[in-house]
């Protein structure tokens, strides 16, 4: 199936989640991450500010601070997406596609990030991801070597077998849904499959 509408069937599916199963949902999802070594390991955190019933990140945000962790946001700057660090959440402003964004800038090299919470429309059983297209964060991920872990965050009902998958297109090293956290190993990587 096309990524198109693979993107179409998703994004309608969750537009049509109840208000409070999302909020329900989104809360088990990132309880998930927070019980992995992975996200108590990481000393600097990247997030996203969730649009059209994505999974929520604020409880996230808020175990990252008590922890003393830097937690960052992304912001698009033309065809550029850069990261710059959140100290609390009311500082996020309504930027590019409507999408919340930090202001300021005291920006964060991929490289300084440990963990990266990646949004997506679909995952797959193979940890790769599909965007809304604009192709952003395959852009600041393609070819750093020294960066940290790539997390998706989804609702079951998001993940599939199989996407189809192009050269530019970055694999998570980890997918948590509400009801499982999957784990893909860095020997994975570089990831070839081609088109399906």
């Amino acid at each position: 199936m096309p990524k198109k509408s693979i993107r179409g069937r998703m994004l309608a599916q969750r537009r049509h989640l109840a208000a409070e199963t999302c909020f329900a949902q989104s809360l088990h999802i990132q309880q998930n991450l927070l019980d992995t070594p992975e996200f108590a390991a990481a000393r600097s955190v990247a997030l996203y500010s969730p649009v059209y019933n994505e999974v929520f990140t604020e409880e996230l945000f808020h175990a990252a601070c008590r922890a003393g962790k830097r937690v960052a946001y992304p912001r698009v700057r033309g065809e550029v997406l850069e990261f710059l660090e959140v100290p609390a959440i009311g500082d996020l402003r309504p930027g590019a596609f409507g999408i919340l964004e930090p202001v300021g800038s005291a920006a964060l090299e991929v490289a300084q990030l440990d963990l990266l919470v990646v949004p997506g429309v679909a995952f797959d059983e193979g940890g790769y991801r599909l965007g809304y297209g604009k192709g952003f964060y395959d852009r600041v991920l393609h070819g750093c070597q020294n960066r940290g872990i790539l997390v998706g965050l989804c609702f079951k009902f998001q993940l599939v077998s199989s996407l189809p998958v192009e050269t530019h297109d970055i694999g998570m090293d980890m997918l948590v849904t509400e009801e499982q956290v999957l784990r893909f190993g860095a020997n994975a990587r570089p990831r070839t499959r081609g088109y399906q």
